[in-house]
């Protein structure tokens, strides 16, 4: 089995992150290491332009 990973997350409507304002979803990848995807996520977690009400995850899909 191979697996992938995918940057998901956007900007939440509140501080408890149970929501994400509509339009400001994002999914970066497939990213074949999760090195490859801890580096992404760290750019778009730590940018600039990023807001306090903005997260990421890293999601893990297993490919048969």
């Amino acid at each position: 089995m191979t697996k992938r990973f995918w940057i998901v997350g956007g900007e939440y409507e509140d501080p408890n992150f149970r929501a994400l304002i509509p339009g400001s979803e994002k999914m970066v990848g497939p990213f074949e290491s999760e090195q490859r995807a801890r580096t992404e996520w760290t750019r778009l977690t730590y940018c600039p332009d990023s807001s306090a009400m903005m997260r990421y995850s890293i999601a893990t899909e297993t490919v048969h």
